[in-house]
């Protein structure tokens, strides 16, 4: 059974920071590549970051550039999204999703920015 579990997610005042992390199982990891994604109520589903399966390669949303940075560890079967300089906008339920031929899904973690 696939399971992707998201933590690390909560309250935290603008221009603070949060290390979200999302612990796979039940697949080869290694082989997967992984995203974190973002949603607000009443909006779709948006791209923050994405890596590929040996970490190689990284891609951000513009809105996210600069601030916050993806990683992965290939033996713990872990991503992360270190978020640095956090931003009101930024807030929303982040999930985490494995992808290669098939897609996998986190139940999200919610990140609040706020004063």
């Amino acid at each position: 059974q696939v399971q992707l579990v998201e933590s690390g997610g909560g309250l935290v005042q603008p221009g603070g920071s949060l290390r979200l992390s999302c612990a796979a199982s039940g697949i080869t990891f290694s082989s997967y590549a992984m995203s974190w994604y973002r949603q607000v109520p009443g909006k779709e589903r948006e791209l923050v970051a994405f890596i590929t399966s040996t970490g190689s390669m990284t891609n951000y949303a513009d809105s996210v550039k600069g601030r916050f940075t993806i990683s992965r560890d290939n033996a713990k079967s872990t991503v992360y999204l270190q978020m640095n300089r956090l931003k009101p906008e930024d807030t929303a339920v982040y999930y985490c999703k494995a992808k290669r031929v098939g897609d996998y899904w986190g139940q999200g973690t919610q990140v609040t920015v706020s004063s």
